[in-house]
Formats: C-alpha cells, sequence, structure tokens
C-alpha cells in the first residue's frame, strides 16, 4: 500500500507551450510502472484552456467543479458543467478549458503509450475559443 497524504505532492503550472492562461496541475495518479493511468486534478483560471491536442490512447474529463469549455475538431463548442464526464476518442484533435468568465477543475484520465500521453499542437484562438457553443 503507497498513501500519498494531501500536500505532499507539489503542484505543477504547465508550459505556456501547451497552455493559454493560468492552468495548475495537482497529480492524483503518477501512471508509474507497471500501471501506465495517469490522472491529474487540473485548474483552469477563467479564459485558460489547452492548445489543441490529442492522446494516443483517449482521454477522459470528469469536470469536478465550474464551467468549462471543449472543442474537437469540425463541432460545436461544447458547455461542461460540475458532474459531466468527456470522452475523447484516441487521436481525436480537441482542446478544453474553462469558460471566459467561471474556473474550472476537471481530473483528466490518460493512458500512456510508449511513454507520452499526449501530442501537442498549435494554441487554440480566441475564435475557436469563441465560437457558438452547443449545451
Amino acid at each position: 500500500m503507497m498513501i500519498h497524504r494531501a500536500g505532499d505532492r507539489p503542484s505543477h503550472f504547465p508550459s505556456s507551450e501547451y497552455f493559454t492562461g493560468k492552468v495548475r496541475f495537482d497529480p492524483v495518479v503518477s501512471g508509474d510502472d507497471p500501471s501506465p493511468v495517469k490522472i491529474l486534478s487540473v485548474t483552469f483560471e477563467p479564459g485558460a484552456r489547452t492548445a489543441w491536442h490529442t492522446h494516443p490512447a483517449g482521454q477522459t474529463l470528469h469536470i469536478s467543479s465550474g464551467t468549462g469549455l471543449a472543442g474537437s475538431d469540425g463541432q460545436p463548442v461544447q458547455v461542461l458543467h460540475s458532474g459531466d464526464t468527456v470522452w475523447f476518442a484516441p487521436g481525436e484533435r480537441h482542446w478544453h478549458g474553462a469558460s471566459p468568465d467561471c474556473a474550472m477543475t476537471h481530473l483528466a484520465v490518460q493512458t500512456s503509450v510508449d511513454g507520452k500521453t499526449a501530442d501537442w499542437m498549435e494554441h487554440v484562438t480566441d475564435e475557436d475559443y469563441n465560437a457558438p457553443r452547443a449545451e
């Protein structure tokens, strides 16, 4: 048995190369061998978001607080609320983050494939972020 006590592992602030705005990562499950599953609690301040990206084994997001947005190529931007769960298929190009005026926290669950959990692309433009929304 291994217990990680609250506050034992520091928060991380990811590179602006992959995120717009203020974002914080708090580790939940590290993805160390023999399990390739990695879980992060990710908090996005209002307006903050990921760059476009894909995951080799897909990704599940569970919204734990706030209001978020998620976009997938060719689809309307979706509004996400606390309690919602989203699945992105392997290779699905997408982004996610907070709404313009409300922070959002989600659990991000992904599996490492050959040591990699994501392939990062260009930043999400304001035009993409502010596109019409579906609920």
